[in-house]
């Protein structure tokens, strides 16, 4: 059986410290190396055992595969195309386990992954399969996890330097940093202003062409480019800054190798903090907003204890204890007094307010059962241009699953016409109002389509007969009676449902798609 493997990015798999050979260097595995010692350096992206004589269809590259080579035998031939069938799926190497179909690896094994370049490594009788598999899962976690506290600790720390006398001198130099490479910041009109470190101001002047490029389109834009910078080979990401699709200045970022996840977690960081301190000039309401934005994204995204670090010197402190999240979608003028209510409660009452544009929504983290909460759902239900939906209770770190039960709420809302809904009254609602959605609609009509031209040229009622035996569970008896006719006729009639519609009613899926697609229409 295949296990699931956890997401990484192939560039992450391209950086990856886990290869062959750390695991042919791991003591207590005795891994043997039989062929492929000039590709050890592979990275392995996971462990998958099989004995199937053909595993590639359940294999995506990058794994080490280990088996006993149960259905394998002896014959040469079936050998080597095993091999081959391997090295073209791209695997990162070949363990076979010793002892039990084989008490040595066999020479044609040997041979083939020798042709192919593929690391063939002998695994000992001793060690189990599944040390293998733990040493691999344990080893990409602990890098995963690196990568994961790396990003969060350069975004703490870009964050403070933004915040800084010199923000956007300290910005770019922290960055450049933590990048191992060099950053710099042009203005509006193309012109690089801050370029760290000093050497790399050449090649930042270098980029003038590319940024008069971007200038041409809307913010926000981004390109990504490599070439030979004064004999270096760079890979360069170069970002627009700005909101409201003017561009008011540009990053760039060069480095010797591509970005990692990580990486381009941090430049984007920086991206929003510069961002913001561009704007700050134009209008301090929109950089307040953006400010508070990049907070909310840190509580939601559990980091609460930068969130707090930054939200103590801009908002006076987050909201403690149990809280809810709202989200909140209408016209501009309608979110704009929910906002300013908000507030104003929030002054009133000394309770600590999070409150952020978040596209075309506004979304709050307010104290639960607090006057802010209670302001924003009775606002609500007298602005006919303002939705709300209401998370269940819970704490800031929790935030960010919070959000999601509020966005749920506010689809409720939104489908069915009331302005305020609280999280824990979508479970105890109905499906059925929400069935009369156009798209909703539009399945159902093309899913009836062929059994409804049947009843309108032909004998028997095919839609109605339907109807009622889904109704009955797929009783003959009693839906032949609902009908008035003989069950044999009924069973006919399913029986031709299924051909026109070319879908089994034995299907438990197909059943309660048609059972939707009626009820959808009843709904009209």
């Amino acid at each position: 059986m295949s296990q699931e493997k956890p997401p990484l990015p192939e560039d992450e798999v391209r950086h990856s410290s886990v290869t062959v050979a750390s695991l042919v260097a791991m003591p207590g595995l005795g891994l043997v190396v039989r062929a492929g010692e000039a590709s050890l350096d592979r990275p392995v992206r996971w462990v998958h055992t099989s004995e199937l004589d053909d595993p590639v269809p359940y294999l995506e590259g990058g794994e080490l595969l280990l088996t006993t080579g149960l259905k394998l035998g002896k014959g040469k031939e079936k050998l080597r195309q095993y091999v081959h069938r391997l090295a073209d799926a791209g695997v990162a190497g070949l363990g076979i386990g010793v002892g039990l179909s084989y008490d040595e690896v066999p020479g044609m094994l040997v041979e083939a992954a020798s042709e192919r370049g593929l690391p063939l490594l002998e695994v000992p009788q001793p060690t189990p399969f599944i040390a293998i598999s733990k040493a691999v899962t344990a080893a990409l976690a602990a890098e995963q996890y690196k990568a994961v506290a790396t990003s969060f600790e350069a975004q703490e720390e870009l964050t403070r330097a933004a915040l800084g006398k010199d923000g956007t001198t300290a910005v770019i130099a922290k960055l450049a940093g933590r990048l191992g490479g060099w950053a710099a910041l042009y203005d509006a009109s193309g012109t690089a202003v801050v370029v760290a470190p000093d050497w790399a101001a050449r090649r930042a002047g270098r980029l003038r062409p590319e940024v008069e490029r971007l200038r041409g389109r809307p913010a926000p834009a981004s390109m990504a480019l490599q070439g030979d910078t004064q004999g270096t080979q760079d890979y360069v990401v170069l970002q627009s800054l700005g909101a409201d699709r003017r561009a008011r200045g540009f990053l760039a970022v060069g480095t010797e190798d591509r970005l990692t996840s990580g990486e381009r977690y941090v430049v984007n960081a920086a991206v929003a903090l510069l961002t913001l301190t561009l704007e700050r000039s134009r209008d301090l309401r929109s950089a307040e907003d953006r400010m508070r934005t990049a907070l909310l994204r840190l509580v939601l995204a559990g980091e609460t204890v930068i969130a707090k670090d930054v939200a103590g010197a801009l908002l006076g402190g987050l909201p403690q204890g149990t809280v809810r999240v709202l989200v909140a979608e209408g016209d501009g003028d309608g979110l704009a007094e929910l906002g300013d209510r908000a507030e104003q409660a929030a002054a009133r009452t000394g309770e600590p307010l999070l409150l952020a544009p978040e596209g075309e929504r506004l979304v709050l983290v307010a104290v639960d059962g607090g006057m802010v909460h209670q302001v924003c759902t009775d606002l609500a239900a007298d602005l006919d241009t303002v939705a709300v939906g209401v998370s269940a209770p819970t704490t800031l770190e929790a935030a960010g699953a919070a959000a999601a039960e509020a966005e749920r709420a506010l689809a409720v809302a939104l489908r069915s016409g009331r302005r305020s809904v609280d999280h824990e009254e979508v479970g105890a609602g109905s499906l059925l109002p929400l069935l009369g959605d156009e798209a909703v609609q539009a399945f159902a009509d093309g899913l009836l389509r062929p059994l409804r031209e049947h009843d309108r040229t032909s004998r028997g009622d095919l839609e109605a007969s339907l109807r009622a035996w889904l109704s009955r569970h797929g009783q003959w008896d009693a839906a032949a009676a609902d009908l008035g006719v003989h069950r044999h006729t009924l069973r006919y009639r399913m029986r031709r449902v299924e051909e026109l519609l070319g879908r089994s009613l034995d299907d438990t899926d197909v059943r309660m798609e048609l059972w939707m697609a009626l009820r959808a229409s009843a709904e009209t």
